[in-house]
């Protein structure tokens, strides 16, 4: 590794950990403004923080890696929650009487209340999670106290406990200096500025490399640090939510940095389509890269760090005045692709050079990335901020059957968990249900895994807090100061694969119950209760978790694989370059196809890690492996389909606009492109999706026996687009017309002397990138029919040869 990538990534690490141990001291801070005011503070103030468990408990779900508007945030969310949960627990306490509250009316209470608290779904995760820890404390307190139990004042106290973990979060983001969220997004854009001027460097050296091995250690480098811009890009991501806090969006004042997630992914995209052209170059040097190429890399480099610039500086990235003194570079001669240069070997280069021009025009890419799964392609005239839009925007949405599992899941866990505390051990039937209320998550998890870290963190804190006071029985007014430093220790745990957020939590939240409380009894058998108690609240939320959602994560994964290669195979056989839906764009049905692909791919990949952490039991494991490489290649593919869009909508308006007669030439490459769809989706594809589909493989048990196919005519066995030999004759046959007719639409682009050198350098580019575009689209589909076919032979050992194209027709026929 060279000197300064090193340097580099040995400055990244030690900014980390100052990032790290700055919030790990302010966690602590904040943990100790706690600590003192309730065990040293007045006795008013202490008699109205009755309940400095959940102080705690608020402090570290606020305070933890947090900026100085995330607490702001958090603050209102507490007080949202507060005003969800005292008002009515308020009424209900007066309406039956604190003395009438028995164990089972809290836990029908519990259950109701936090069903009418999970269902909208507008209300924010952290807030739903206070207001559930509220409602247990609220009933809960009401049964262990009883009549001694105000109706009113007894919420008070719960509301001004929270209140007061609140405020202790958002000071100690003041010291020594406010964490801006500001000043957090500003680092991450020279950061990330920095990071992609570094990638482009090394992207344009191994391009440009006279041997492989020099290449490949180039490419090897600019991998890792494409994953820090991975983790820059989340961080600044994160950020932004806190920056509204810490400047509201004020109508006559537009910031710069309204839209800057949107433009950092506008940069990122493109130069992840140049990392997939490296990796689809099969020996160096290329042919086609001389001289005059080296400098078009190099001028086109040039421009783009004038760009990062401006990410650097924080300012707008659209702005055209570059820097003075550097300017002169924009004006060089343009350089156009020669047509001899269409050739399959020089592909990658020149969609390099593409996604060089597409990030310099700056597109609106990142705009259209973050609409759901599914577009109203009827309705693409309607505008957002039309009065329909904003009325739209003002009605109350109904619950989706989604928030409406989520919400059940949260009432019969927190009812059961209260239920069963509150049988074992009235006292301290608080920790079964709090343990599971601040940690609800919308969507699915890994129930065991999570509830391992969580058992683990509980009992570590625990057993810590017990020897902190053992030690220090003498000097019990000191005993604080033994939990500074398990607070920054749980603090850097958070970031650990094998606890995590959940396990971190459990850990500081034990100790901080321990040694941070008084007259709670002997510690050992209080620690014991606790243990015991957050153990029936983690079997209750197991339980109900197995009950709502049986499906096993490696069960979804394999069905979703289904579902991508069914998204993929309908953009696939999507592609045109004429529309075939009247009044709708190509270009457009193709983005919203995208959108589902990346939808789904997302999904897929959430229930992989899933499955990789929950035990097997009597299961199957998961195949880590095939599933990895299966990611891979729907990760490369996510990231090419998205230009195919953008070359098909420029092409189809440069044909009308330049009105040279080439719409014959058009033609001819559409029928490639249907051939090429045809082969690759419409049978390959559609295979793959078959024969993942399927629900049992008993198909494989007759394999032998002939299967025709009615609308190709033949049989299975003759089936010429399942032999990779065969399939890869036919891929480069296809391509070789292609490229011939993009040569030749090129060729006549060249010869209209009315034509400016722009316009013919754009599109002579478009149309390669095209043609890279559905090549490196065939060789992932072989890629993952290999892994689909390795999925199926590990779950068939028996079987030695696997016919996809079999299983697929046969699993046809059972299905009809």
């Amino acid at each position: 590794m060279p000197i300064s990538i090193a340097l580099a990534k040995d400055q990244s690490h030690r900014a980390l950990w100052r990032v790290r141990l700055g919030a790990a001291l302010r966690t602590a801070l904040a943990c100790t403004m706690v600590g003192c005011t309730t065990l040293y503070g007045p006795k008013p103030i202490r008699g109205l923080l009755s309940y400095p468990a959940f102080t705690y408990v608020t402090t570290i779900l606020i305070v933890s890696d947090a900026t100085l508007g995330d607490a702001m945030r958090g603050f209102w969310q507490v007080a949202y929650a507060t005003v969800q949960v005292v008002v009515p627990s308020m009424l209900s306490l007066w309406l039956i009487g604190p003395a009438r509250v028995t164990k089972e009316v809290a836990a029908v209470a519990v259950g109701l209340s936090a069903f009418v608290v999970a269902l909208p779904e507008s209300t924010p995760l952290l807030c739903k999670r206070i207001a559930f820890g509220q409602i247990v404390i609220v009933y809960v307190g009401s049964v262990v106290h009883g009549s001694q139990t105000g109706a009113f004042m007894h919420p008070i106290h719960v509301a001004a406990s929270t209140a007061f973990g609140a405020f202790a979060s958002g000071f100690a983001m003041l010291f020594p200096f406010p964490r801006l969220a500001y000043c957090q997004v500003r680092k991450g854009c020279r950061f990330y500025a920095e990071n992609a001027s570094k990638r482009l460097s090394l992207i344009v050296e191994a391009i440009s490399a006279q041997a492989t091995t020099a290449a490949h250690d180039l490419i090897s480098q600019e991998k890792c640090l494409s994953k820090a811009g991975a983790k820059i890009l989340k961080t600044v991501h994160d950020n932004l939510g806190g920056m509204t806090w810490e400047r509201p969006d004020i109508k006559f004042l537009k910031p710069k940095w309204k839209d800057l997630g949107d433009k950092l992914q506008n940069m990122e995209i493109p130069i992840k389509g140049m990392e997939v052209a490296l990796s689809f170059c099969p020996l160096f040097p290329i042919g086609m890269i001389d001289e005059e190429f080296k400098q078009v890399l190099e001028t086109s480099k040039l421009q783009i760090r004038l760009k990062l610039e401006h990410a650097k500086c924080f300012v707008p990235f659209d702005a055209t005045k570059a820097p003075e003194g550097k300017g002169e570079t924009s004006d060089k001669q343009l350089w156009t692709p020669k047509t001899t240069s269409i050739v399959p070997e020089n592909l990658p280069a020149l969609f390099l050079l593409y996604c060089m021009e597409f990030l310099l025009d700056d597109p609106p890419i990142a705009a259209s990335l973050d609409v759901g799964p599914k577009l109203n392609v009827e309705g693409a005239n309607e505008k957002p901020n039309s009065f329909i839009g904003a009325l739209t925007s003002l009605m109350i949405k109904l619950p989706s059957g989604h928030d409406f599992v989520f919400a059940l899941k949260c009432s019969v866990s927190l009812g059961l968990a209260v239920l069963f505390g509150l049988i074992y051990n009235k006292e301290n039937g608080y920790w079964s249900g709090l343990t599971i209320a601040i940690s609800f998550v919308t969507g699915r998890q890994a129930t065991f895994a999570l509830a391992n870290a969580r058992a683990q963190g509980t009992a570590m804190g625990s057993i810590y807090g017990i020897l902190c006071l053992f030690l220090f029985q003498r000097l019990m007014d000191l005993r604080f100061l033994t939990l500074l430093p398990w607070i920054i220790f749980t603090s850097f745990l958070i970031h650990s694969r094998t606890y995590g957020q959940a396990g971190a939590f459990s850990a500081v939240i034990g100790a901080l119950l321990i040694v941070g409380r008084r007259d709670y009894g002997p510690p050992t058998e209080f620690a014991i209760a606790r243990i015991t108690e957050a153990t029936i609240g983690l079997l209750c939320s197991i339980l109900v978790e197995l009950l709502l959602n049986p499906a096993r994560a490696a069960t979804l994964a394999r069905t979703e694989l289904s579902q991508s290669i069914g998204v993929l195979q309908d953009f696939v056989e999507n592609i045109s370059l004429f529309p075939r839906q009247k009044n709708v764009p190509a270009s457009r049905v193709l983005r919203e196809k995208h959108h589902q692909l990346k939808y789904h791919v997302n999904d897929l990949e959430k229930f992989i890690e899933e499955a990789e952490m929950e035990p097997n039991f009597w299961f199957s494991p998961l195949n880590g492996a095939c599933y990895h490489k299966l990611m891979a290649s729907f990760s490369t593919l996510v990231h090419l389909l998205h230009f195919v869009a953008y070359e098909i909508e420029f092409i189809s308006e440069a044909s009308q606009k330049q009105g040279d007669g080439s719409d014959e030439l058009l033609k001819q490459v559409n029928e490639d492109l249907e051939f090429s769809n045809k082969i690759v989706g419409s049978t390959l594809l559609r295979c793959l999706e078959e024969a993942t589909s399927t629900t049992t493989l008993q198909v494989l048990e007759t394999e032998n026996s002939p299967v025709h196919d009615i609308e190709l005519g033949r049989s299975a066995h003759e089936n010429a687009f399942m032999d990779s030999g065969t399939y890869d004759k036919e891929v480069d046959n296809i391509l070789s017309c292609f490229l011939q007719h993009l040569q030749e639409v090129v060729e006549k682009a060249y010869a209209c002397e009315d034509t400016d050198q722009k316009f013919k350098r754009q599109m002579a580019l478009s149309l390669t990138g095209l043609g890279f575009c559905i090549h490196s689209l065939a060789r992932e589909a072989k890629e993952i029919e290999k892994e689909v076919k390795e999925l199926v032979k590990l779950g068939n050992p028996s079987t030695k040869h696997i016919n996809l194209y079999k299983i697929s027709c046969k699993n046809n026929t059972l299905s009809s």
